[in-house]
């Protein structure tokens, strides 16, 4: 018997005609008397909104000239870009030497050749990199950055972030080029292609180490002259504040998360009592006590400068409520989780770590970037205890002789610049929940 399989025929959508668009409006903006004077008031309100915006900031506005006055020569009613272009290095790089900004941007640059392979589909070991990241980018940054002299630790762990860097860009390479691995491309250059796993982490780790080997006998000549952090500032001091921030804030809200769902008392009391004393007052308040009571608590001869005591309040603060957004991931994972990793016999980091932490975390994926996205603009708080960060270099500009009083057009640069920045943030957020989601369409 012949079996005749018939395919289900899917309707097309019609396209799109002016009777369907005629009729979406009459259903949803004019379906009554009152829908219809309220889209059209909206409508109205909206049509003067974006007219007087295009009026100031576009066609009336200046965007070339020498000082607020010329501005106004040119028009009064349109808003001054042009102090904006004047302040850009400042506004990005604060009071930095300006002989030294190759330091700022060569940083950026090695951060962005390290965090590359995270998003490329064919490169493996992306884990490892993210921690090399979390970990190891830092030192490099920090002595790029502030520069002066290097103790023996210092070289030993900035020797390592050059080597991470460097494999990291051939291991992303080869990846791009060929599928595998660096430590899989190492083994074929000696003939070892289908050597054993141990043979291949053997060639590994001796490239590793004649890398490091290398590189440190290079960086011991490699003096950069000191900058101060009191030059630090602009946009460049938010990323280097938000992004400490939000590195550490996850990692250590895992920790409290875990310490306060712990057995042992001592460490549930703990976590519980630092969770709920920074999430009792504001981040201004916690600024404040790291730079004037911290030190009163320090030994005597322990100096910390003020920006790193803000950086350590500000992952505290963060830390604490990235605890109880993790906290809520793993509430609302089913205890049979835990039970089913028992059950083949792992212990319990082994359980929380492959079975019931990603599962928390992918749940908690939209409050976390929520958090993030928070950081990045309580940022801005740090101006009040002394910080040249971006915000205050943006009020800076009304303040200086030749574009003394122009105080809208910055704060308005400044809005769309954090409106960029947290968007960015939020689409990505999206773009991990659509990527990592495992549920089924009917």
């Amino acid at each position: 018997m012949a079996i005749i399989k018939t395919a289900k025929k899917t309707a097309l959508p019609a396209p799109l005609s002016e009777t369907s668009v005629l009729g979406w409006m009459k259903k949803n903006l004019f379906s009554s008397v009152f829908n219809s004077l309220l889209t059209i008031v909206t409508l109205y309100i909206v049509y003067i909104a974006v007219k007087g915006l295009w009026v100031w900031g576009i066609a009336d506005a200046v965007w070339v000239a020498d000082s607020r006055r010329e501005c106004f020569k040119i028009s009064v009613d349109g808003a001054c870009w042009a102090g904006i272009f004047a302040w850009l290095d400042n506004i990005f790089y604060g009071r930095y030497p300006r002989e030294e900004l190759w330091r700022i941007n060569f940083g950026i640059l090695s951060l962005i050749l390290w965090m590359i392979p995270l998003w490329l589909p064919r490169v493996k070991a992306k884990t490892l990199i993210g921690l090399t990241t979390v970990f190891l980018y830092p030192f490099l940054a920090g002595y790029l950055f502030a520069g002066g002299d290097k103790g023996i630790f210092m070289q030993i762990m900035l020797t390592a972030a050059i080597v991470c860097l460097v494999a990291n860009t051939l291991h992303s390479i080869i990846g791009l080029l060929t599928g595998r691995s660096l430590p899989e491309f190492l083994s074929s250059l000696f003939a070892k292609t289908n050597g054993h796993e141990k043979s291949q982490r053997n060639i590994f780790i001796a490239f590793l180490v004649l890398d490091f080997v290398l590189i440190y006998a290079w960086q011991m000549s490699w003096n950069l002259g000191e900058v101060s952090w009191t030059k630090w500032g602009g946009l460049f001091l938010t990323f280097v504040v938000a992004g400490i921030g939000i590195c550490s804030a996850l990692p250590g809200g895992i920790i409290l998360a875990l310490g306060r769902r712990s057995n042992m008392a001592v460490a549930r009391v703990l976590c519980t009592s630092i969770i709920e004393l920074f999430r009792s007052v504001p981040l201004i308040t916690v600024l404040f006590m790291a730079t004037t009571m911290f030190p009163l608590f320090m030994p005597e001869g322990f100096v910390l400068n003020k920006l790193v005591q803000v950086i350590i309040a500000v992952c505290l603060f963060n830390a604490c409520y990235v605890a109880e957004t993790v906290r809520g991931g793993l509430q609302t994972i089913p205890k049979g989780q835990f039970e089913a990793g028992h059950t083949i016999g792992l212990g319990y980091w082994q359980t929380m770590g492959l079975i019931v932490m990603p599962q928390a975390l992918k749940n908690m994926i939209p409050n976390i970037v929520g958090n993030f996205i928070s950081l990045l603009k309580d940022t801005t708080l740090v101006s009040i205890i002394g910080l040249f960060d971006v915000l205050t270099m943006l009020r800076a500009i009304g303040k200086d002789r030749v574009w003394l009083g122009l105080h809208i057009e910055p704060l308005v640069f400044g809005a769309m610049l954090f409106f960029l920045l947290c968007f960015a943030m939020s689409k990505y957020s999206r773009h991990l929940e659509v990527k990592l989601s495992t549920g089924h369409k009917n």
